[in-house]
């Protein structure tokens, strides 16, 4: 039975301590084993990515892969993604080499600008901070001057800050509303030092201004909802190439994609879905590049609420036979500082692709969410998603089942026109036997 009482200083210990006492509390004998063959035989790289984080013991390892021949805006790009889902490789690969003869992927807009806020309460004459807000955002751009003007010489810095007061909230509360052009840097460390600077000067330079009446700070954070930093892409072609399912015609084809971005668009269930599909994709991009993927989902998800109704990020077009799918989506994404260039794979990612600046590298990660997300409403519109996925996933149940490798082939080509099921995998290899 485990032990009931928390361990106390356990960040303290060394590793080999903590590996010891976790050994200890699971009554694992060879777990340190276990953890080591995970560990990187390079020292120096094992000691890098201990830093990354805390109390590690190991490293957990996800597939690192390449989505060759995607073509954006003329450039060909093969890109590095990392994900565990067997069959989003796949499906990416074979809509990019599909889209990359029907003239790519193509930017119709793409933005950098991200926010940050310092949230504060002022009792005193709303109407004169308002008044004076124009002379306090200049005051406040000068007091952090010292923080801005290696990114001002970049070409970036502060692009605007705005006072806000927010319906549902008490009158008392204002918002400092940061806008910032970060350039190649996803800004978060830039947004939150101005911040945390503001709410220092802040409190006397509205009482320079004023005279009165009390301003207390409650926080600054850089917000990652990122309208500011989108990117539209758009695929397009004429309806007669849209050859992608050998047995439906082009026109119905077209006609059935239709229905499912629409029946996205309007149906909350199958919005969420349907974005998840989109961010198979994008995640994939922004873990191999390592940046957030976390704050990437959460601005796309809000983005897609933004009207109050949750909705497909994604939509298609249909004028004068032309198809066209669009995917409007914010990311926030860098190519240095954080873990761009220490994550050794992070950084080969980065040079794979050329070394892309910030807009390219969004451009490269919404390409394959959006030939993700033509690749999966393709399949449910003709195959069904489960052929596809399963013949992918095949490997995956024949680990699970102890299978030697020298069965794979007899069992590959059995399942070849057959459904895969993890019960009718069993049922096969235990005929074999």
């Amino acid at each position: 039975m485990h032990e009931q009482n928390p361990i106390k200083g356990f960040s303290k210990l060394s590793r080999d301590e903590k590996v010891k006492w976790l050994s200890e509390y699971i009554s694992e004998k060879n777990l340190a084993v276990f953890l080591q063959s995970f560990r990187m035989l390079d020292e120096e790289n094992q000691t890098k990515f201990e830093s990354f984080s805390e109390n590690t013991l190991s490293n957990y390892h996800l597939p690192w892969g390449l989505v060759p021949n995607v073509l954006i805006d003329g450039t060909l790009f093969h890109v590095p993604v990392v994900i565990e889902e067997s069959s989003v490789v796949a499906a990416a690969s074979k809509a990019a080499s599909f889209w990359a003869q029907r003239g790519g992927f193509r930017t119709l807009h793409i933005s950098t600008r991200k926010k940050g806020q310092l949230h504060f309460t002022f009792n005193g004459n709303g109407e004169v901070l308002k008044k004076q807000w124009g002379a306090i955002a200049q005051q406040i751009k000068s007091g952090v001057r010292h923080l801005t003007q290696n990114m001002e010489q970049r070409g970036g810095g502060i692009t605007g800050i705005q006072l806000k007061q927010i319906p549902g909230l008490p009158s008392e509360y204002y918002q400092l509303d940061l806008e910032a052009e970060t350039m190649d840097s996803m800004g978060a460390n830039f947004i939150n030092s101005i911040l945390e600077e503001a709410g220092r000067l802040l409190p006397d330079l509205i009482f320079g201004k004023i005279g009165n009446g009390q301003v207390e700070i409650i926080m600054g954070i850089l917000s990652n909802y990122t309208p500011e930093s989108m990117v539209k892409l758009q695929i397009q072609a004429p309806v007669n190439e849209l050859t992608w399912a050998k047995d439906m015609a082009p026109e119905k084809f077209v006609r059935l994609m239709q229905w499912a971005a629409d029946i996205a668009w309007y149906d909350t269930g199958r919005a969420v879905t349907h974005n998840k599909g989109i961010y198979n994709g994008v995640d994939a991009v922004v873990l191999a590049t390592g940046n957030d993927f976390r704050a990437v989902e959460a601005a796309g998800h809000a983005y897609a609420a933004k009207d109050g109704k949750y909705r497909a990020l994604s939509r298609v077009f249909l004028e004068n036979d032309i198809f066209s799918l669009e995917l409007e989506i914010p990311l926030a994404l860098g190519t240095v500082g954080g873990l761009t260039k220490l994550h050794p794979l992070a950084a080969k990612s980065l040079q794979i692709m050329g070394e892309p600046d910030a807009q390219t590298l969004m451009k490269i990660a919404a390409a394959i969410g959006l030939a993700n997300n033509f690749a999966a409403m393709a399949s449910l519109v003709t195959t069904g998603i489960q052929q596809g996925h399963m013949k992918m996933h095949l490997h995956n149940i024949l680990n699970s089942l102890k299978v030697k490798p020298e069965h794979y082939p007899r069992v590959e080509e059995y399942f070849s026109d057959k459904t895969v099921s993890v019960s009718a995998v069993r049922q096969f290899i235990s005929n074999l036997k």
